[in-house]
């Protein structure tokens, strides 16, 4: 794990205890910390009690925060409305998540680089395509913060190693000294709205992973809606990427779509500012295999492809999805984000019928039935049944919902297994 001096000796308050806060527990014990932890889950406490009794199960909203280092909150946690924020704000002790604590820790681990990944659209494949390449290229690289392992729980990387993270908004909240060598922004659009003052809010929070950059320290924008070209535009020299600049993608199996476009773009570009060349580069590009619940080509059954996009929890998210295959039969629905489904109304064409399930169910269907044949499936194992059943050879169907996914499932991860299975079970 990722541990530093900096810490010992001082007192930190963990509120939220899923995979980044045990985490964040273990980093700071082991550093000389003491550490005060809460959840409202009551297993989750369990599960801290019995793996160390040197943690102090406490609510921080229940004790003194005075004195204290840091309340390093879970992302999870809703800043803008939870009480925590007033009482560490009236304590005078600072807010942080475990990237922050990652920042303070940089000083002492050997030299490195750090390529930090932002956008409410393909952080996830940037990161993970970003990381491939460097591993590819023989660059010691792992990746981290809003994707695979949390960064605290992963061994440090030998000098000239570069940490690749992808930085959700309410990542970025939480952290205030990380300055990466290389900051990328990919796009902005409506999302977690409840979570800010509006969506200039949102935007401002995107904006801050450059506010903490150094002088001389690359910045890589796709600059191909309104809010990225104002951000860019305040920027002394950023490194502005489009997805017309990658060509044909046909040499990069798992990199299909317009909008996987963007992402190699600024891919493509953040390799280059880690010193990269391109005979490198293009051979990771081409090895790439590909993220789950990410377009995932999960089977193909007498001639129709079935591609799990679980990922995509937004409307804008599944406008990609749509625009990369001509037949679709479409499975739509979950919990929603919002009442339209705008951005995908453009590929409309490509999607000969669909399947709506869930708590947007009926909303979506009677949004979509002036357009396209549409079935009421209610859960995703009909959905897939019906689907295959109309299907014909060329035909996709495609899981790419659109929503969220905690009226039905504990995660997108787990909506995505669903699906997987359902299409295992398909006589």
């Amino acid at each position: 794990m990722i541990t530093a001096r900096a810490f010992a000796g001082k007192r930190y308050a963990v509120l939220g205890l899923a995979r980044s806060g045990l985490a964040t527990v273990d980093a700071l014990l082991a550093s000389g910390a003491e550490v005060v932890a809460w959840d409202g889950n009551a297993d989750a406490r369990a599960k801290v009690a019995a793996n160390t009794g040197e943690v102090t199960l406490a609510d921080p909203l229940a004790i003194d925060l005075t004195g204290f280092a840091g309340v390093v909150v879970s992302p999870g946690v809703p800043i803008n409305r939870h009480p925590i924020a007033a009482k560490a704000r009236d304590a005078g002790v600072p807010l942080i998540g475990d990237i922050e604590l990652f920042a303070q820790a940089r000083a002492e681990l050997p030299a490195h680089k750090v390529v930090g990944i932002t956008g409410t659209n393909g952080k996830s494949t940037t990161t993970a395509l970003i990381h491939h390449i460097l591993t590819a290229a023989g660059v010691p690289s792992l990746m981290g913060g809003n994707i695979g392992l949390p960064i605290l729980a992963q061994q440090p990387l030998p000098a000239g190693g570069v940490y690749v993270l992808e930085l959700s908004s309410y990542q970025i909240d939480l952290t205030f000294s990380l300055a990466c060598d290389v900051a990328v922004l990919l796009n902005i659009t409506p999302d977690h709205l409840d979570r800010y003052d509006g969506f200039a809010g949102y935007a401002a929070s995107k904006a801050r992973l450059f506010a903490m950059q150094r002088p001389g320290q690359a910045a890589v924008i796709a600059t191909e809606d309104e809010p990225t070209r104002e951000i860019a535009a305040t920027l002394p020299v950023p490194t502005i990427v489009s997805s017309t600049s990658v060509g044909d993608q046909s040499r990069w199996p798992a990199l299909q779509g317009p909008h996987n476009a963007q992402n190699v773009a600024a891919a493509i570009a953040a390799c280059v500012a880690l010193g990269l060349d391109k005979a490198a580069i293009e051979a990771g590009l081409a090895s790439y295999p590909g993220l789950p619940h990410r377009m995932e080509r999960v089977a193909t059954r007498h001639g129709v492809l079935f591609v799990n996009d679980s990922k995509a929890t937004n409307p804008t998210s599944t406008a990609p999805a749509l625009a990369a295959y001509p037949k679709i039969r479409w499975i739509v629905g979950g919990k929603p984000k919002t009442d339209e489904l705008d951005a995908c109304a453009p590929h409309f064409g490509h999607v000969r019928s669909a399947y709506t399930i869930g708590e947007a169910g009926a909303l979506y269907a009677r949004l979509l039935a002036p357009h396209m044949p549409v079935v009421e499936s209610g859960v995703l194992e009909a959905a897939v049944e019906a689907a295959a059943s109309d299907a014909e050879s060329g035909d996709v169907v495609l899981l790419s919902p659109a929503c969220a996914s905690f009226d039905q499932y504990s995660d997108y991860e787990a909506r995505g297994a669903a699906f997987r299975a359902a299409v295992e079970a398909l006589a």
